[in-house]
């Protein structure tokens, strides 16, 4: 067994056939979803939430206050893990327990860095917004001081998709 399955908390993919190992696949994925689940632990509770992001290629971005409940839990645990799902619909059949979801899924782990550096903020900020629009914002200073931006430095990820 690899080192980065042992790694991943999922272990071994139970279905081979749904397994995605292409990193372009994943790539894609990860280029085309908009919302990723982020999932923290602080102690023996789990803490889920989903964020907008920006992939570049090696890394996760995303932004919020600089205070609140999953700050907290990441300055207490760096460790995190994100799921990333691309919805194709519903695969039906004449049995109701056989109806599938076509989908593709990554599902990651990682550790939590706040970036302070106020030129990357911006950065990653064009990056989020340029997702959604495509107009070019001003980040006036109050905001961005208002702003902490994480990046996820990926220790481990896999894909699974169905249906496609």
């Amino acid at each position: 067994m690899s080192q980065e399955i042992l790694m991943h908390p999922h272990g071994e993919m139970r279905r081979d056939e749904r397994a995605l190992t292409d990193p372009q696949a994943l790539d894609a994925i990860l280029q085309a979803g908009r919302v990723m689940y982020i999932a923290l632990a602080s102690a023996d509770m789990p803490f889920l939430l989903p964020v907008f992001y920006v992939w570049d290629g090696t890394a996760l971005w995303f932004h919020s206050a600089r205070a609140g409940s999953k700050i907290d839990i990441m300055r207490q645990n760096a460790n995190i893990c994100f799921a990333v799902s691309e919805y194709g619909g519903i695969i039906e059949d004449d049995l109701a327990c056989n109806f599938e979801a076509r989908h593709r899924t990554v599902i990651g782990v990682g550790k939590t860095y706040f970036v302070d550096d106020e030129a990357e903020k911006v950065t990653m900020l064009h990056c989020l917004m340029a997702r959604f629009s495509d107009k070019r914002f001003h980040f006036p200073a109050a905001n961005l001081k208002a702003t902490q931006v994480i990046r996820i430095d990926i220790t481990s990820m896999k894909g699974k998709q169905h249906g496609y």
